[in-house]
């Protein structure tokens, strides 16, 4: 069984799978990228913009690792710094203010810990996101696609929905962090995997996450007819009946 789950943690963490900007380009029409918090940077580990999505105008907001060595550098492994979360709640009032649905991708090991982040203000910036969205009167999808990594990931998965892809991962911790802390043995991660319970399979079975979206060659095709699907149900709620069932969603923790 750890092995089936570790099996998931190493596909998670594939620098193959898919980014966030090539979902906003397969997926999406006339998608637009914007930049910047309008305070400190553009963090290039989070992007988004605005596109359509059969020809309904939406805002997409997600965590972007790299494919290659120097673009992982400029993305910074796709761990976002306080500006990066910043951006994307810049984005997500935007969407508010125009009436546009949501939708996130995220793939991080976790937001950055270093002492540039912190001392802008990280732990804010993450908690920020969480209130906001709470309250946004806008749909909110959440996809993990590959890596969600504790804090970092969350900061971005308020939603109406919360999906996964079949071979992504959902965690308060890293397997290797878990093994480190409880057995002080990082080799024991595999072990700490399956224990931890952050597959998919697992996390819908908890009922943490509504839908887990098969892997297959016809993913992007499958994924594009649940987003309209989706949100065509969710904009048939009115603004209180959407904000009262997300906050019910995560009061049943």
């Amino acid at each position: 069984m750890a092995e089936n789950a570790q099996k998931i943690v190493l596909a998670a963490r594939s620098q193959d799978r898919l980014t966030t900007l090539d979902y906003a380009k397969q997926i999406f029409d006339d998608f637009i990228e914007f930049h910047g918090d309008r305070n400190f940077r553009d963090d290039g580990a989070i992007v988004g913009g605005i596109a359509s999505l059969a020809g309904r105008p939406v805002t997409i907001v997600g965590i972007q690792k790299g494919k290659s060595l120097k673009d992982n550098l400029a993305r910074n492994f796709g761990q976002p710094h306080p500006e990066g979360y910043r951006k994307a709640l810049r984005l997500m009032k935007q969407a508010e203010k125009f009436g546009r649905p949501i939708i996130t991708f995220i793939n991080t090991a976790g937001a950055f810990p270093g002492s540039g982040a912190e001392e802008r203000g990280q732990g804010e910036a993450i908690a920020r996101n969480l209130l906001e969205m709470s309250d946004l009167e806008v749909p909110i999808i959440a996809i993990i696609t590959g890596e969600g990594g504790s804090g970092g990931a969350l900061a971005l998965a308020v939603a109406d929905q919360v999906w996964m892809l079949e071979k992504a991962m959902y965690s308060i911790l890293s397997p290797e962090g878990f093994a480190t802390i409880l057995w002080k043995d990082s080799s024991r991660a595999p072990e700490a995997a399956e224990l931890l319970k952050i597959t998919s399979n697992d996390l819908l079975a908890n009922g943490v996450v509504d839908k887990v979206i098969s892997e297959d060659e016809k993913m992007l095709e499958t994924l594009k007819t649940a987003l309209i699907s989706e949100l065509d149900a969710l904009s048939q709620l009115s603004t209180e009946a959407l904000i009262a069932a997300r906050y019910a969603r995560f009061r049943k923790y």
